[in-house]
């Protein structure tokens, strides 16, 4: 395995917030980098994932604590959920800058009104790669923040793919593992262990839920990624009842895997629906939950369009969480169905950014309508409009609306 660090797109504000916080928590999926990028922060390190490490911590986690080199890493807190307690008191008696750096790869304890953490420790969200932690462009300008400043046009790529090469770059995904240290059939059996390992063993962690109606719930939710789908198309396609799949849904976002993007709405649109878009986090985690390859996609229209847009989710989610502006993602779509779009970029001051996601080498001004729709009805709010593509070329389409390859979004230019 390469010992080559890929800079993250995190690394400066996790530097900073170290510098200025005495404990920062850096939460996100398994095996997405967390402990890669931490360590090199810290003097010490506690994997408390480890039954000989955790042992110490669990007795007596204060004693334990102050016994480590500091600045310590405390690896996947939620093994030994007590050490949050610990490092509050610790942060109550000094609070020092960079003391602290926990992980994690739960979400479920860190909601919750009692949660000790609360005031003590800024929290930092780390997502799988995306293109332009890849192609090693993480320290150019985001291109959200691009695109919001009027300058869509600047992001025209070096070498964008074509269509078949947008599609195996999403199946590639952006777990570092996966995505740079393997390929073919050793990529694909790393993502079927992944995805079997947090259906199960870190699922049962929170959970008490049957592993194979999780399994086959999850299989749902990837051939639905990014789509509007009802509750109850969800549950009855994964024969589980209503309770359960709202269960399911839960546990799925508590493990970092599922992001459920709201619906949009503003008080100069009416009629909008309000029901959310489910997104697994990784693309990859699509195909190895489907169990199918670039051809089978290639030949499903209606999977081609959910995995790209799954596939820009990707790109743009790891983008918000560093954006000076950070913006939250949504979608929208009106009730009748005759006007959405794909993801919106809500930035401060209530502007917004939104994007169109084709499958087309050559859009038109067509697939520009529900954009001009919407900046029609937003005037200034709306600040740019995008048509994402599969082609090479970067051209305005109206007032504020241009269409860009996918590729620009880790544009280096």
């Amino acid at each position: 395995m390469s010992s080559r660090y890929v800079p993250r797109l995190i690394d400066s504000e996790l530097t900073a917030a170290i510098q200025a916080h005495a404990a920062v928590l850096l939460v996100g999926p398994r095996a997405v980098g967390k402990t890669t990028t931490a360590r090199r922060y810290v003097s010490s390190i506690v994997r408390l994932d480890r039954p000989a490490e955790a042992a110490a911590f669990a007795a007596d986690p204060d004693a334990a604590l102050a016994r480590q080199s500091e600045p310590v890493l405390l690896d996947e807190w939620q093994a030994v959920p007590g050490v949050l307690a610990a490092v509050k008191r610790a942060v109550d008696d000094d609070r020092s800058p960079g003391r602290f750096l926990l992980t994690g790869s739960v979400r479920a304890d860190l909601d919750t009104e009692t949660w000790p953490g609360t005031g003590r420790l800024v929290r930092i969200p780390m997502y799988p790669l995306n293109e332009r932690e890849v192609v090693g462009a993480s320290g150019a300008p985001s291109p959200l923040d691009v695109i919001a400043d009027g300058e869509a046009l600047s992001l025209v790529p070096a070498d964008a793919p074509d269509l078949p090469g947008y599609v195996d770059q999403a199946l590639r995904g952006g777990l570092p593992e996966a995505a740079i240290e393997l390929e073919g059939r050793g990529r694909e059996r790393w993502l079927a262990s992944y995805l079997d390992q947090v259906l199960t063993r870190d699922a049962l962690e929170l959970s008490t839920r049957d592993p194979q109606k999780l399994a086959r719930y999850f299989e749902v939710l990837a051939l639905c990624s990014a789509g509007i789908v009802s509750d109850s198309t969800l549950y009855e396609a994964a024969g589980v009842d209503r309770k359960t799949a709202r269960a399911y849904e839960r546990l799925l976002a508590n493990l970092f895997v599922l992001d459920v993007v709201p619906a949009w709405w503003t008080n100069r649109l009416s009629r909008l629906v309000k029901a959310p878009k489910r997104y697994l986090v990784d693309p990859s985690l699509v195909g190895a939950a489907l169990r199918i390859d670039a051809a089978g996609v290639l030949r499903d229209g209606d999977l081609l369009g959910r995995l790209l847009d799954t596939f820009v989710a990707a790109q743009l989610r790891p983008e918000g969480a560093v954006s000076p502006a950070r913006p939250r993602m949504f979608h929208l779509r009106e009730k009748n169905g005759r006007r959405e779009v794909d993801l919106l970029a809500e930035l401060g001051g209530d502007r917004v950014v939104a994007f169109e996601v084709k499958a087309t080498a050559a859009p038109t001004g067509g697939d520009a309508a529900h954009l001009e729709w919407l900046r029609e009805r937003l005037g200034d709010r709306f600040v740019a409009g995008v048509v994402l593509h599969t082609g090479p070329s970067a051209f305005g389409l109206g007032d504020r609306v241009a269409a860009l390859p996918i590729a620009a979004l880790w544009s280096t230019a």
